[in-house]
């Protein structure tokens, strides 16, 4: 039986051109911390069509609760600490950044 999905979280990634690779690398090869989490349902990452677009992170939770947790826990940590690492040097360097991301949350009003 399929758990009852009410909160989703999107992350909107955006990655310069010569990123691109790295950020399909990183989710293809991702660490699947977020799996463990107590409340998390699913995940699908979607790649724009268009080659322009923004990445779409739609992660589906039991509640906004379990969320708010995941992003609190050591497995948020995990599995982002390489694109996090990929950031730091990028900083150091003195480089722009090669990605960024804005998070919205929403309730699911029906399906």
């Amino acid at each position: 039986m399929e758990q009852k999905k009410s909160f989703v979280a999107i992350n909107y990634i955006s990655c310069k051109d010569h990123y691109k690779p790295r950020f399909e690398e990183l989710f293809s090869s991702r660490a699947k911390a977020i799996d463990k989490m107590p409340g998390f349902i699913n995940m699908e990452v979607l790649k724009p069509e268009d080659g322009k677009s923004e990445y779409l992170i739609v992660s589906h939770w039991k509640s906004k609760e379990a969320f708010s947790e995941w992003t609190k826990s050591p497995e948020f940590i995990e599995g982002h600490k390489r694109g996090f690492e990929d950031l730091k040097i990028a900083k150091e360097k003195g480089d722009e950044m090669p990605m960024s991301s804005d998070f919205k949350t929403y309730t699911i009003l029906t399906t």
